[in-house]
C-alpha cells in the first residue's frame, strides 16, 4: 500500500467556499457606497468652507461689503466662466484669482452651469452656504 499525501477534491472546494464567504462578510463591513458617499461629503464640507472663506475674504478687503450679487433667498452658485442666468454670480471673489483661483463644485455636478452650492444672506449680512446634494441624509450648511 501506498499512502497518497495531498488534499481531496472535497478539501479543496471547503477552504474555497470558506475564503468566499468570510470575502462576502469583508466587502458588506466595508460598504464601499457609504465610503464614497463619506468622501464626497467630506468634498462638500471643504467646499462649502473655501466658498464662504472666499466670500468673507472680500468682504474684508472691500470695508464689509459683500458681493452684491448674493440674495436672502438660497440660489445656487455659478461655476466659473459659466452663463450665471437665475444663479448667483461670484465672479469677483474668483477675479483674477485673488480670494479663489475657480469656484468648487459639488463632486457630483454634471455638466451644467451651477456648482450645486447654495448661498445665501440674511438682513445682518451673514452668509450661508450649503451643499443640498449631501449623501446620506447629511446637512452641510456653514454659516458666518
Amino acid at each position: 500500500m501506498k499512502n497518497k499525501k495531498g488534499f481531496t477534491l472535497l478539501e479543496i472546494l471547503l477552504v474555497v467556499a470558506a475564503i468566499a464567504i468570510l470575502a462576502g462578510i469583508v466587502i458588506v463591513a466595508i460598504n464601499p457606497s457609504k465610503q464614497l458617499g463619506e468622501t464626497r461629503n467630506a468634498q462638500r464640507r471643504s467646499d462649502v468652507n473655501t466658498i464662504l472663506n472666499g466670500v468673507y475674504q472680500y468682504a474684508l478687503d472691500n470695508n464689509g461689503t459683500i458681493p452684491a450679487s448674493i440674495t436672502t433667498t438660497a440660489t445656487a452658485i455659478c461655476k466659473t466662466g459659466g452663463t450665471c442666468t437665475g444663479l448667483i454670480d461670484l465672479g469677483v471673489v474668483t477675479l483674477n484669482e485673488k480670494y479663489l483661483t475657480a469656484m468648487p463644485f459639488d463632486p457630483t455636478t454634471a455638466t451644467t452651469n451651477s456648482t450645486n452650492y447654495n448661498i445665501s444672506k440674511t438682513a445682518n449680512n451673514r452668509i450661508t452656504v450649503s451643499a443640498p446634494g449631501a449623501e446620506q441624509s447629511a446637512t452641510i450648511s456653514v454659516t458666518r
